[in-house]
């Protein structure tokens, strides 16, 4: 896991599919409307449950996951991620305040490949999305 951008190539439309999940709904419709003016396809959730439902329907390459989730945390979300896909490709990357060793170690051992202090800059983000 890195908290440093990571470029990837996200050539197919299928590769562009992003889920964000925050439980702010500013916050995730503001993320979606940007990430979407760079011509990714974007689905959002408010809950860590519609996060769930929306992996076979959507089948996102990236989700973007706040840690501060109610019911079940980003890190706890990111682990039931893991364990749903099976070893499929899908990256996770941890959208959180909190950006100490403690954090970023945490996120990587619940799965995320990266890790992002708010308020990120979008060149960071899209870089880690590997759309940049």
């Amino acid at each position: 896991m890195t908290s440093e951008p990571v470029s990837t190539d996200i050539s197919s439309a299928a590769s562009q599919r992003v889920l964000l999940v925050d439980d702010n709904v500013d916050a995730v419709e503001s993320m979606e409307i940007l990430l979407q003016a760079f011509g990714f396809e974007v689905a959002t959730a408010i809950h860590p449950d519609l996060a769930l439902a929306q992996l076979d329907s959507f089948a996102p390459a990236a989700a973007v996951i706040d840690i501060g989730l109610p019911g079940m945390d980003g890190y706890q979300l990111a682990a039931e991620i893991r364990r749903r896909l099976a070893g499929r490709p899908m990256r996770l990357i941890a959208f959180t305040g909190y950006g100490g060793a403690d954090a970023i170690a945490r996120a990587a051992r619940a799965g995320f490949d990266a890790h992002l202090v708010k308020p990120v800059d979008i060149d960071r983000l899209l870089a880690v999305l590997g759309g940049a």
